[in-house]
């Protein structure tokens, strides 16, 4: 069992007493206001983007076609609206930036334009998740993460992930993955899902296989032959396909290298890739010439495109600095001790560090202002020894702390009061282990207030295109990217770079920064 997985499924740590709200973790709430206020970049198949720039005196229709007009009376369309709720809340929520919107939305109308089904309307939404993902549901909704959009170099290969997943809405496989489920049922277990307070329910959720939106290895072949040909008819680079395919398997590489990683929200676990698909695509698309010499790549557009795209975590979610943990909108920061690593998950910061030690931290909101010793001792956690609970203060601030010890761990439990909110911290270590009390030790006393200067110079970590300058080299650039200790491996990553690959001035790279 992973370090992860054991502090995810011990005993101790119970669903807190029912007079708390839980929060997956701080502040992540907001994901969930989300789903009343979500809206959809639509778009229509007969009246593309593309084809109103060149009509610049053009003005807007007297009875314009929305698409929830079109569809009003399409089964299929009810379909994806059951489901789109429990998309959105799996993956963070929309990410909402009119730029970025622009850019998806000039590749999906060249698209639309050449489709099988020109008839047919698409809502596309881009995802707020550092997940590299894109799938559709019946009725033409699509999705596509903005993790996605960091990691393709152009705008032919976002195109070839689009068209793709547009193949499946035209092939209605949709429908006929439907027809193999309870479709009832999995629409029932939409609000209970995204309502519910447990935390290993929300856990069920982000790493749900979205049923609807997985597919048969024919299924996905006959889009791939789909997406190709709309590729080329639409004007793109036809092998884009093949390039992207290559791209997500050398991120499934350097993920792997993180044993502690979660790839259950990303493309390659419910789109499987294999050789003879990459070739079977690349077949495909010498129908349109010889590759290198066909279709517009799109890379000049698509790189302003995402220029400042928001990178790995949102500010909603808290940031990872290093051994550090920070929540600008919260106003708190800790840290952990050296050597160990942090992963700010959906439901919760996980760290882990040597020895198998782990600690999580969540937080839930102080409705009762009842005494944290009390709430300590309120049934949310087994194995608990009542004799180790005293009152501390942290940092200026009420806490708490106690012991327990479940199966083969010894655990240190940590409650900090801050403003509304309780945050819980919980250490476990291997029985007997000398280290519990160090580094339990190091959280309490990180664990601050972040002032107001701190909260307003902390920024996300964002995709900038910068031009490589004379004397820049691979590694000099690799130098410049922030959020990783891996620094040269993710620069060759999200640029595509192969083994030996390098750069030249005036060249146009992806870094990451703030």
């Amino acid at each position: 069992m992973t370090r992860r997985a054991r502090l995810d499924s011990m005993t101790t740590w119970k669903r807190p007493a029912p007079s708390s709200n839980v929060l997956s973790a701080p502040y992540r709430w907001s994901r969930h206001a989300l789903l009343v206020s979500a809206a959809t970049v639509a778009l229509n198949g007969c009246q593309s983007i593309l084809e109103q720039s060149y009509q610049p005196t053009v003005s807007p229709s007297a009875s314009p076609q929305i698409v929830d007009e079109v569809q009003k009376n399409d089964p299929r369309a009810a379909m994806g609206a059951r489901e789109h709720p429990r998309i959105v809340a799996s993956y963070g929520g929309e990410y909402k930036d009119a730029k970025t919107e622009r850019l998806v939305a000039r590749i999906a109308g060249a698209l639309t334009a050449v489709s099988e089904n020109p008839s047919q309307s698409y809502r596309i939404t881009i995802l707020n998740s550092p997940a590299i993902n894109a799938f559709a549901l019946p009725g033409g909704y699509l999705y596509v993460t903005r993790g996605l959009l960091a990691l393709a170099n152009d705008a032919s290969e976002v195109a070839a992930v689009l068209s793709h997943e547009m193949g499946h809405v035209t092939a209605n496989h949709g429908i006929e993955r439907q027809k193999r489920e309870e479709a009832e049922v999995i629409a029932s277990r939409v609000v209970a899902e995204v309502l519910s307070s447990d935390i290993a329910g929300k856990q069920a959720l982000a790493r749900g296989k979205l049923r609807l939106a997985a597919f048969s290895r024919q299924q996905e072949l006959q889009a791939d032959v789909i997406g190709v040909r709309m590729l080329g008819e639409a004007g793109y680079d036809p092998y884009a396909a093949t390039r992207f395919l290559d791209s997500m398997a050398a991120y499934s590489r350097f993920m792997s290298a993180d044993p502690e990683a979660d790839q259950s929200l990303d493309f390659l676990s419910s789109h499987p890739n294999s050789v003879q698909r990459i070739e079977l695509a690349r077949d495909h698309a010498r129908a349109f010439g010889q590759e290198g010499t066909v279709g517009d790549k799109g890379r000049g557009y698509y790189l302003d495109g995402i220029d400042g795209l928001l990178y790995g975590d949102s500010p909603e979610e808290g940031y990872v600095r290093g051994q550090t943990f920070l929540h600008g909108g919260l106003g708190i920061r800790f840290d952990v001790p050296p050597d160990f690593s942090i992963d700010n998950k959906v439901e919760a910061v996980m760290a882990t560090g040597p020895g198998d030690v782990a600690i999580r931290f969540d937080g839930v909101a102080d409705n009762d202002n009842q005494s944290l010793t009390n709430y300590i001792s309120s049934g949310w956690v087994t194995g608990l020894d009542p004799s180790t609970i005293r009152p501390i203060t942290v940092n200026g601030m009420e806490a708490a702390t106690a012991r327990a010890t479940a199966d083969r761990w010894d655990f240190d439990v940590t409650v900090v009061r801050n403003n509304s909110q309780i945050f819980r911290f919980l250490t476990a270590v291997p029985k007997g282990s000398a280290v519990l009390q160090q580094t339990a030790d190091v959280l309490r006393a990180s664990f601050r207030r972040m002032t107001p200067q701190e909260a307003a110079t902390l920024k996300p970590l964002r995709i900038r295109v910068i031009s490589v300058r004379p004397g820049e080299n691979v590694a000099t650039l690799a130098a410049r990217m922030l959020g990783t200790d891996r620094k040269l491996d993710l620069f060759k990553l999200i640029n595509a770079l192969p083994t030996g690959g390098t750069v030249s001035p005036g060249d146009r790279v992806k870094i990451i920064s703030e």
